[in-house]
């Protein structure tokens, strides 16, 4: 007799309503728009805290220009966003300082920093 491709048993990340389990710990909203944006982390190097934030390929929606080599990331490559913690700048300053780097330039930076 041939073999069945169907499950059997109801997945553990189901309930018996079909619906899927939230399973994360943390608030993530509902819009979902942390996906494409990605998480921030604070990070500490010998020039100063910064907040990085990685995005992942399917959140790259725009043209960058990578200040680490000077060279265009394009729609669709997964980058790092990074902009200095310090408390004296505005959020509106904060963002604009905002720059989007290559993982290796980043990677690269954080090991001179």
């Amino acid at each position: 007799m041939p073999r069945s491709n169907r499950p059997r048993r109801t997945t553990s990340r189901q309930r018996s309503t079909g619906a899927p389990v939230q399973n994360r710990s943390w608030d993530l909203g509902t819009d979902g728009s942390w996906r494409h944006h990605g998480v921030s982390t604070l990070q500490e190097f010998s020039d100063g805290a910064w907040h990085v934030r990685v995005i992942p390929s399917y959140g790259a929606l725009k043209d960058y220009v990578c200040p680490g080599c000077s060279q265009r990331i394009a729609p669709g490559v997964s980058h790092v966003v990074a902009w200095r913690a310090d408390g004296a700048r505005s959020n509106a300053q904060q963002e604009a300082d905002r720059r989007h780097w290559h993982q290796r330039c980043w990677n690269h930076h954080a090991g001179r920093a």
